[in-house]
């Protein structure tokens, strides 16, 4: 090697990393799926078009847990981590907390207190001690989860305002109560949802009979005219995705982020879950959703790179989860077998015999607790001390579920660590999902196409290990990322450890993801 060269080798190990970029924005769409891409694809000319033609697209992305719901969807896509490690394994004890109440308005508590672990915040703080962060959404679990328990701006939508609870503040700072006064959400009653395009560009059909709970199915759909119910039902139509960036813009700008250090931005965008289980993955609803969401990210990723600079902003797109057709609709349009399953029956049987076998008397008890794929036992000991065992009631419990029409697997947790989970994605996905000391006894997983039956509430479901239900988009996008389509199979729990990597910033603890560094730049 001659001199120059050696010169030059030496000088590029030896020369310090470039510096961070000032502002790293994670988005996630709420109930997006991958397929939109493709199915709209040329109809995309904004923010989602923008992210997916220059960015790096992982196609093959996934949720890869087993009860793919908001709550555990968001606890994975900034710590690394599945579930079952950050102990966030259900919507319905995702955040709440009375201990933490919420500012200015009424509603139920909410905090990160069950959260287990530590963020992609947590890694960059540790390197930069004035880094910060914002955390928008409407629900409480889109904002709160990224940050993971970090005390830092997080902020989400109830009654018609922007707000925070007690475990991050005090008060509302005075950009977001100037934000509330100007009462945007109770100005929509009386405003129309109308197509953003000519009725031509959308095939799908505008009056199918499932969807909506079977009223106001076509086009336009026009909110009440009363002020407070229009605060509420904002959230079932495209401009409370507007007003959400508007309000995260409007944080920014107040906290002046990227200005300095690196920050962070995080925004949960809750619009397509409400259109998409109201009226499904197949409407004409979701695809002028999706059209309109394409529109307002373009405006929100300019204004951002018109104050950062594009050399110092990287964004990721993602969802928390997927989406099921309406049951109705797969058996009308393909004849397929697909069912709303309700388990209530066999569980209620079952909470009879441990009553019988206990002795407890009295009111029936509810040993047995089911949600979403999931039984839970909660006997506190007693049938232990009573040397009781469960095990030939659970069997024939199974027996019981597996009668039931659209139920395709029932597996008890302790089998699962024998199960092979490269062959196996269902018993992967539930590995993934349940912490030792989660208390669930039986694992229950649906035929494809079938979804957890709601009474008197027949929308369009997911929460299942399903494809439909795991698979989601995963893009990089900004400095430092390397522009193309990658078909490698990618989970959500890989984002933080490649954000990582691309700020230098390594996980404080073992996460479960790994860094994608095929879609990076070298450093150097």
């Amino acid at each position: 090697m001659n001199l120059a060269v050696y010169l030059a080798v030496l000088s590029w190990l030896i020369a310090p990393p470039p510096p961070r970029p000032k502002l790293v924005v994670v988005i996630t769409v709420d109930q997006l799926r991958p397929d939109y891409f493709t199915r709209w694809k040329a109809q995309l000319t904004g923010g989602l078009g923008q992210l997916a033609t220059e960015g790096a697209f992982f196609t093959d992305g996934y949720q890869d847990h087993a009860v793919t719901e908001t709550a555990p969807g968001h606890s994975t896509i900034l710590s690394g981590m599945w579930p079952a490690h950050t102990g966030i394994i259900r919507n319905s004890e995702g955040v709440q907390d009375s201990l933490a109440p919420l500012l200015g308005t009424t509603g139920p508590g909410a905090s990160p207190r069950r959260f287990r672990g530590t963020t992609l915040f947590d890694w960059l703080k540790a390197a930069e001690p004035a880094a910060r962060a914002l955390s928008v959404s409407r629900k409480d679990r889109g904002a709160i989860l990224p940050i993971g328990l970090a005390k830092e701006q997080v902020y989400w939508y109830q009654s018609g305002l922007f707000t925070t609870s007690r475990y991050y503040a005090d008060s509302l700072p005075t950009w977001v109560q100037a934000f509330n006064a100007r009462r945007l959400p109770f100005k929509a009653a009386n405003t129309t949802w109308s197509l953003l395009l000519p009725d031509s560009a959308y095939k799908e059909a505008d009056n199918e009979v499932w969807e909506n709970g079977g009223a106001g199915v076509v086009f336009p759909h026009r909110l009440t005219p009363d002020s407070v119910q229009a605060a509420a039902a904002i959230a079932g139509v495209p401009a409370m995705d507007s007003l959400t960036l508007l309000f995260a813009l409007e944080g920014f700008e107040a906290l002046r982020l990227g200005r300095k250090g690196t920050d962070i931005l995080a925004v949960s965008l809750s619009t397509t879950d409400a259109v998409g289980h109201a009226f499904g993955p197949d409407s004409r609803e979701i695809h002028d959703q999706v059209l309109r969401l394409d529109h307002y990210l373009a405006w929100f990723l300019k204004r951002l790179t018109d104050r950062v600079g594009r050399d110092n902003l990287v964004v990721v797109l993602t969802a928390d989860h997927g989406v099921t057709s309406f049951p109705e609709r797969t058996r009308a349009k393909t004849g397929g077998a697909a069912y709303r399953v309700l388990l209530d029956t066999v569980v209620t049987a079952a909470n009879r015999d441990l009553d019988r076998l206990a002795g407890a008397g009295g009111a029936p008890r509810d040993w047995l607790q089911f949600e979403t794929g999931m039984l839970f036992l909660r006997d506190n000991g007693r049938f232990a001390a009573i040397g009781l065992k469960t095990d030939s009631i659970l069997d024939a419990l199974t027996v019981r579920i597996l009668r039931v029409q659209g139920v395709a697997r029932v597996i008890k947790p302790a089998d699962l660590a024998r199960a092979d989970t490269a062959s196996d994605p269902v018993a992967r996905r539930w590995l993934h999902h349940l912490a030792p000391d989660a208390g669930v006894v039986l694992t229950v997983t649906l035929q494809p196409g079938s979804v957890w039956d709601i009474p008197n509430l027949p929308i369009a479901m997911h929460g299942q290990p399903t494809e439909d239900d795991s698979h989601v988009p995963i893009i990089f996008w900004g400095r430092g990322v390397r522009r193309g389509s990658y078909t490698g199979r990618a989970n959500t729990v890989d984002i933080a450890p490649t954000l990582g990597a691309l700020l230098g910033v390594p996980p404080l603890a073992l996460v479960d993801g790994h860094a994608r560094t095929e879609a990076l730049e070298p450093r150097h």
